[in-house]
């Protein structure tokens, strides 16, 4: 007989240390596996069923979305929208937030997501995620814009699901981080990665170098020292990894360290940065240093923002400590 831990009996577990639970929130993150057992099921099945390519429609940032975008957004909507657990919900796909219809009770959270992260790989079969936040909210009331605004370290929960060679979430409720592997034959994600720890030190970092030009002198100060290698001032050899897919490159921090940076460019003024801080940087960045990581746009902790919007743009860099923490030196 398994002995293994599921996620279910891991939440639940982690209820009974918090006397003023009521169930609810261990709900909600049973709907949120349940959506992603689905989303999982939906890609793995992509092109075979058609669902592959562009859908020829564009999301709130004026980025090209994939048909598998749309549904995969559907499917959360769908699977948290009728459950009671919620007071709104936001969304990547979708401009504003998304309320909870008449009919359904509104709960006390809020959640919001990016259905399918790393999108712009799934025709290439590389690996896609779905990342989640969970927020307090005003229970038996629908949410408006400005409940959402809350600093990351306000966060509740934050996880996010891996679909590659097989399906994972990381998750974390503010003690620690744990990764759970869905086990296909029941149905069922179950605890293998348990207090993930990130090293502080690395020799590995994950960017975009087609963009070298445009970046900042701290950003390229730091990559010019990591290729120099040993003959440099680091002294010492670095990898570089890049994927395009901000769930993929945050797994692999998290299991062997590293950093990541997708920061400030001179592009477009009118966007400090690439990824969005509400459904991305903040529950990465609750993840990262929950596990021992750090997270910074360079000039401050993302964790506490001030968020101005729900679809807001910040420069990111984290990973283990002491590189974010020297990537932040040359900015100061």
């Amino acid at each position: 007989m398994s002995t293994q831990t599921t996620l279910t009996q891991f939440i639940i577990e982690q209820q009974r240390n918090v006397p003023e639970a009521t169930g609810d929130f261990t709900l909600l993150l049973n709907d949120i596996a349940a959506a992603c057992k689905r989303i999982a099921h939906t890609v793995n099945r992509g092109s075979i069923t058609g669902m592959l390519g562009s859908a020829d429609t564009e999301n709130v940032q004026g980025e090209t979305q994939k048909q598998l975008d749309i549904i995969t957004n559907d499917i959360m909507v769908e699977a948290l929208e009728w459950t009671g657990h919620l007071a709104g919900m936001v969304s990547e796909e979708v401009d504003d937030p998304i309320s909870i219809p008449e009919q359904y009770p509104k709960g006390k959270y809020l959640a919001l997501f990016d259905p399918l992260d790393g999108s712009s790989n799934i025709d290439v079969n590389l690996t896609v995620g779905t990342i989640f936040s969970i927020l307090c909210g005003q229970e038996g009331t629908d949410a408006k814009l400005e409940d959402f605004l809350q600093e990351g370290v306000k966060q509740v929960c934050a996880g996010f699901v891996l679909y590659g060679p097989s399906t994972m979430m990381i998750l974390t409720t503010g003690q620690g981080v744990n990764g759970f592997t869905l086990d296909q034959d029941v149905g069922e994600f179950v605890l293998t990665h348990q207090d993930m720890k990130i090293p502080e030190d690395t020799q590995e970092f994950s960017i975009n170098m087609s963009n070298q030009r445009f970046w900042e002198s701290p950003v390229q100060q730091y990559i010019d020292e990591c290729m120099q290698g040993e003959d440099g001032p680091r002294n010492k050899n670095f990898n570089m990894r890049w994927v395009a897919s901000m769930v993929a490159e945050v797994y692999r921090i998290l299991t062997r360290g590293g950093i990541f940076m997708y920061p400030l460019d001179k592009r477009d003024p009118n966007k400090p940065g690439k990824l969005r801080l509400m459904y991305e940087a903040n529950p990465m960045g609750f993840i990262i240093e929950q596990a021992g990581g750090a997270c910074s746009t360079g000039r401050e902790r993302i964790l506490e923002i001030s968020p101005n919007d729900i679809h807001q743009r910040v420069p990111v860099i984290l990973g283990s400590k002491n590189e974010v923490d020297r990537v932040v030196s040359y900015h100061q």
